[in-house]
This record gives C-alpha cells, sequence and structure tokens, in this order.
C-alpha cells in the first residue's frame, strides 16, 4: 500500500508569512506524521507562466525556495524535493492528460478566469495551467494501482472544488483507456491566509507588502510598526476594531501567549491600549518566530544544498515513469507492440 502526497510551489522568489500560513505549516504537519511519503515540487517550468521575460531569475529562486524550506523544517531525509524542470517524464504525462482534457472545461477554471483579467496577453503555457498542475499530482500515482493506495493533495478547505477537476480527469482516463490513476483526494487542514501588511487582502511580493521568511529583525519590526490597523481609530483612547484589523490577524496566527493576546485585543476593544504598543509586541512576537528559523537557514547557506534537490527528483522520475509507460500503453502510443 502506497501512501503520497504531492504538493509544491512556483518557484518566483523568496517565501513570506503568507505561505507559511498558507502551505507549509500544514506540509510539516504532513511531513512530521510519518504517514505519507511526500513530494515538495518546485515548479520552476510553471513559473514561466508569469517569468518567462525573467527566465535568468528562476535558478536564483530555486535556491531561495529550497532555502526556506529548510529553514522552516522541511526535511529531505524525510521528504523529496523534486524540481519539475527535471522530470521529463511528468512532462510528457502532461501531453497526454491535455489529450482528454476539454477547452470549455479547462476555460470555467476559476483560478485560470481571475489571472486572465490581469494577463490580456496570457500565453498557452499559462492557458494550460490547469491540465499541467493535474500532472503534478499524478506524475507519482501508486502504479499500478492497489487497494489502499492513496495520492493526497494538502490544501484549505476552499480549495477542494478546484482539486475536482484533477479528479474528473483520472475518472476519464481510466474509464476510457484503462485503470491507470489513483484519483487524488485533499487532504484538508485548517489553512489560514494573511492580509498584507498594507491590509490588503492578499500578501505579494510584486506588491511589496511582505515579511519574508528571510528578512533580518530589522527589517520584520519596520514592516510591523507601519501595518495598517483600524483605519475608524484615530486616538488610542477610542474603541478599536480587533477582528478585521491587520495586526491582531497576525497576532492571533503567531503569537502564542494567549494570555497576552486576550489582554491586547480586551484593552484595544476598550481604547486603552495604542497601536505602537500592540505593534510592538507583534514585532516581538514575530522575530521570536523566526529567529529559529533564520538559524536554520544561516546553516544551510553553508551547505551544498544541490543534493538535496538532485536526490529528490530522482526518487519523482522512478515513481513517474511507471506511470507514464501504463498512460502510453493504454493510449495504445506503443508499437509496435508486443502484442
Amino acid at each position: 500500500m502506497n501512501k503520497r502526497v504531492l504538493t509544491g510551489m512556483r518557484t518566483t522568489g523568496s517565501l513570506h508569512l503568507g505561505h507559511y500560513v498558507g502551505a507549509l505549516k500544514q506540509w510539516l504537519e504532513v511531513q512530521n506524521s510519518g504517514e505519507y511519503e511526500c513530494f515538495f515540487l518546485l515548479a520552476d517550468v510553471q513559473a514561466l507562466t508569469t517569468h518567462a521575460d525573467r527566465p535568468h531569475l528562476l535558478e536564483q529562486s530555486v535556491r531561495d525556495c529550497v532555502l526556506d524550506w529548510l529553514a522552516v523544517g522541511l526535511d529531505p531525509q524525510k521528504s523529496h524535493f523534486v524540481l519539475q524542470s527535471q522530470v521529463p517524464e511528468r512532462h510528457e504525462l502532461s501531453v497526454l492528460l491535455m489529450m482528454i482534457a476539454g477547452y470549455a472545461e479547462v476555460m470555467r477554471n476559476p483560478t485560470l478566469k481571475t489571472e486572465l483579467e490581469n494577463q490580456p496577453s496570457a500565453t498557452m503555457g499559462f492557458m494550460a495551467y490547469p491540465v499541467d498542475q493535474v500532472a503534478d499530482i499524478y506524475m507519482v500515482s501508486p502504479t499500478p494501482p492497489q487497494k489502499g493506495d492513496e495520492i493526497l493533495v494538502p490544501v484549505g478547505a476552499d480549495q477542494v472544488p478546484h482539486l475536482e477537476y484533477a479528479r474528473v480527469l483520472a475518472r476519464r482516463f481510466n474509464q476510457k483507456y484503462g485503470n491507470v490513476f489513483v484519483p487524488c483526494k485533499p487532504l484538508v487542514g485548517e489553512v489560514g491566509r494573511l492580509v498584507g501588511v498594507d491590509g490588503k487582502a492578499k500578501m505579494s511580493k510584486s506588491m511589496g507588502n511582505t515579511i519574508n521568511l528571510s528578512d533580518s529583525a530589522e527589517t520584520v519590526t519596520k514592516q510591523v510598526m507601519k501595518m495598517f490597523t483600524d483605519p475608524k481609530r484615530i486616538r488610542p483612547d477610542i474603541p478599536g476594531d480587533t477582528e478585521d484589523n491587520p495586526v491582531f490577524i497576525y497576532h492571533r496566527a503567531f503569537n502564542t501567549d494567549q494570555e497576552e493576546l486576550n489582554d491586547l485585543t480586551e484593552r484595544y476593544q476598550q481604547g486603552k491600549v495604542g497601536d505602537t504598543e500592540v505593534k510592538k509586541k507583534l514585532a516581538k512576537v514575530l522575530n521570536d518566530f523566526l529567529d529559529p528559523i533564520r538559524e536554520r537557514r544561516q546553516k544551510f547557506e553553508r551547505t551544498d544544498i544541490r543534493d538535496f534537490v538532485v536526490e529528490g527528483t530522482k526518487v519523482a522520475r522512478k515513481a513517474c515513469a511507471p506511470v507514464v509507460e501504463a498512460a502510453r500503453s493504454c493510449m495504445h502510443l506503443k508499437y509496435p507492440s508486443s502484442t
């Protein structure tokens, strides 16, 4: 029985606290549970869908991403770090899946529709992104499928509908050609989301509203002190909102001192504490959280981390080869055949 997990990130630069809350925290829990063989994908090819004009940055972005993974505690002794571009079998699987993917259904993908509004000159690679992601998942599908085999994808509850298309393609292939794929399942965790330090709905490197995992203590403090709070609270003696207040959103995500958090929340709502005190305490909370991450990153910066990626990619290629071979055989793409 094979129980595998596949998840990943596009390699577009250093990771930030939003990545930790939204993904890495759950990855760590899955890895450390010891229940699954974990494949963590460095999606450098898919990074070209938005960074094709800056390909020279991709190699550095891969290194930055791996360093951030290692720094938060992802362990190449427990998991496989896989470089997407170095798994040619995965690219072939993507092409084969495109042969059964409908144009209209791909265009209904909500993420694709949203992004197209911002990319009027989208490339064909970008348009194929939903199917290419399916290939990412199924490249490690246990083959041949056995009872009890699983392939899981860590997602938040709001992402479960997006994963359904991968299940649709797997079922379609199995019904049309033969039983090759173990339909993936969502591994749902309490995946949160951080607003940017400017109060915008999403942390984004391009918007400059992030706190990176690799930021110095001084940079973190600077970013925190300029964070947005309750815009209606013009004096510290005015009762303030804590629910949608970015500073308190971060406190709830990272402050492990529940007594302090409760005290700050109560006093803020009563107009008995100023923004400066709340921000200073948040800066300390974040730097205390990031200190061990910084220490691990410094250690790995002095290490040749390439072997971690090379070895993990080898394991992924070994897992992917029989998947592609089975798919190719079922689609009668082996000539001359043995029968």
